[in-house]
């Protein structure tokens, strides 16, 4: 697995929904540089079961990203014409409506492979055609780009284990709070905590005010 933090995030463009309703082409994440951070989460596939779970969930707190200058973004490896559907289709049939952050559509799997969450890698057979092994969906990877399009965090869940917005939420406050103050963030830093002098005297006096 591929370690993206401290590079700039691999840039693409890609039919995406956006505001919930609206499929549109060449969306990238280009255009939010100098203006926002992104959280570009990936998700295995539209209409299953432990993802709608975790587009809601940060649907729901939306506002708060936005409160923090950061967008969301999804990406799956379904068309734009499958998150489109599955935009409309009310929550309780199985469906996200109301979500309302670009979803990305990943048909070719590049998105996925080049984030390096895919599944599953391209090969050769015996015969020299090229084929899929392992499975051509994306694991739940996620990462935190900041303004200047560098990757300052990045996580990636199998399939099954759904995540914690909440934690994300964490990480983009201990974010700014470094670049707004110059300390660092100890464990299980939240925001409202003091944060750390990064010198042998910071982490003296932290530890000796536990």
């Amino acid at each position: 697995m591929s370690v993206l933090v401290g590079k700039q995030a691999p840039r693409f463009a890609a039919k995406a929904v956006i505001d919930g309703n609206k499929i549109v082409e060449g969306f990238s994440l280009q255009e939010f540089l100098g203006k926002k951070n992104v959280v570009l989460f990936f998700y295995p596939a539209d209409f299953t079961f432990v993802c709608p779970t975790e587009i809601i969930a940060f649907q729901e707190k939306l506002e708060e990203f936005k409160k923090r200058d950061t967008v969301v973004v999804g990406v799956s490896v379904d068309s734009e014409f499958s998150h489109w559907k599955w935009l409309q289709t009310p929550r309780n049939e199985g469906g996200i409506k109301g979500v309302t952050f670009p979803l990305v559509a990943d048909p070719t799997l590049t998105i996925s492979k080049n984030y390096d969450v895919l599944a599953g890698d391209f090969d050769y057979d015996e015969e020299g055609s090229i084929v899929f092994e392992g499975n051509p969906q994306a694991y739940r990877g996620l990462f935190l780009i900041d303004k200047q399009g560098v990757v300052r965090h990045q996580v990636v869940n199998d399939m099954p284990l759904g995540r914690s917005v909440a934690e994300v939420l964490r990480v983009v406050d201990a974010l700014a709070f470094f670049l707004e103050n110059g300390e660092v963030c100890p464990a299980n830093w939240h925001k409202g905590d003091k944060g750390l002098a990064p010198t042998q005297e910071g982490i003296s006096s932290y530890l000796a005010g536990k």
